[in-house]
């Protein structure tokens, strides 16, 4: 590079929307510019750098070998940024912000935040659904301070501290064949209209798993991207699904029967999960130990 250089902070930015979307429009609607600007400041950083980050076909981008390499390093060098100005507030007293938290599914955070309300009121508190596996990437692009997720996260830095575990159980329709059965063989669910969500939510995962054990395959009938929904469509009818036990627990149905499985798999660990290398700032230190009280019952004092 030579010259004054163009690659500011913004340009880094913009490139690194675009290469999370591979979408122009859609990095122009989050960035809240015009998609001109965007491929504009895409095409000078790709000129500045004497290479394309990007495959163009048409009117769609795919990041290419060079900008997949270059985006790691983006990613790397703004979360190191964010970190030093969130670390510069809080000496200054100006505040860290708040924190952000990513879940699975709001429905596990819906018993947490009324308490979490009441004991840091003025606290801004902002939450992301996404399926475990994009964690990772929200934690390392500081898109997010905390993660709830249902399978321990891989990653460098990221560490793990175990909040629940839970057995897994089957919901069907009140007046199901199933229903009034305190247990159930994966056997009998064969060709059973079956809800769950989408490949990369744990509950897919461990359907399949299950399934697969008893040599079957599920009838899926319903793939979506919202797992709390499930609880109302087996409410009506819809199929059958595998749903943890503080679904049953909050009690939101009347009109769904539970069953445990005869399946000692049947269970899942809730992970509360952190990129150990981020500035970690009060508020976010508050919200962990005050996750952790509340699902283990463990003091307060400390940090996940």
């Amino acid at each position: 590079m030579k010259g004054d250089t163009a690659m500011d902070l913004l340009a880094l930015r913009c490139f690194q929307v675009v290469a999370r979307h591979e979408h122009i429009s859609r990095a122009a609607a989050e960035l809240r510019v015009a998609q001109p600007s965007v491929s504009r400041t895409v095409a000078r950083l790709e000129a500045e750098l004497g290479v394309d980050l990007f495959e163009r076909r048409g009117r769609r981008i795919r990041l290419n070998r060079h900008g997949a390499a270059f985006l790691r390093r983006v990613d790397r060098a703004l979360a190191e940024l964010e970190d030093g100005r969130r670390e510069l507030a809080e000496a200054a007293g100006a505040g860290s912000g708040g924190v952000t938290v990513a879940s699975e599914t709001l429905m596990t955070l819906a018993a947490l935040l009324p308490g979490w309300r009441r004991a840091r009121p003025g606290m801004d508190l902002r939450l992301r659904q996404c399926p475990a596996d994009a964690m990772a990437h929200l934690l390392r692009t500081r898109e997010a301070d905390l993660c709830l997720a249902s399978e321990p996260l891989t990653g460098s830095g990221l560490e793990s501290v175990e909040l629940l575990r839970e057995e897994v159980l089957l919901a069907v329709p009140d007046g199901h064949r199933l229903a009034g059965r305190e247990d159930v063989a994966m056997a009998e669910l064969a060709g059973e209209p079956f809800l769950t969500p989408g490949p990369g939510h744990w509950q897919r995962e461990l359907a399949d798993r299950l399934f697969a054990r008893a040599g079957l395959r599920p009838a899926v009938v319903c793939e979506g991207n919202e797992p709390g929904a499930l609880l109302d469509l087996v409410g009506v009818g819809l199929g059958v699904a595998l749903l943890p036990a503080m679904a049953r627990d909050a009690g939101l149905r009347a009109d769904v029967a539970w069953a445990r499985l005869e399946d000692d798999g049947a269970r899942r660990v809730l992970w509360l999960v952190r990129d150990r290398e981020a500035f970690a700032p009060a508020a976010v230190r508050d919200f962990a130990a005050f996750a952790v009280a509340h699902f283990t019952g463990a003091p307060t004092a400390g940090k996940a």
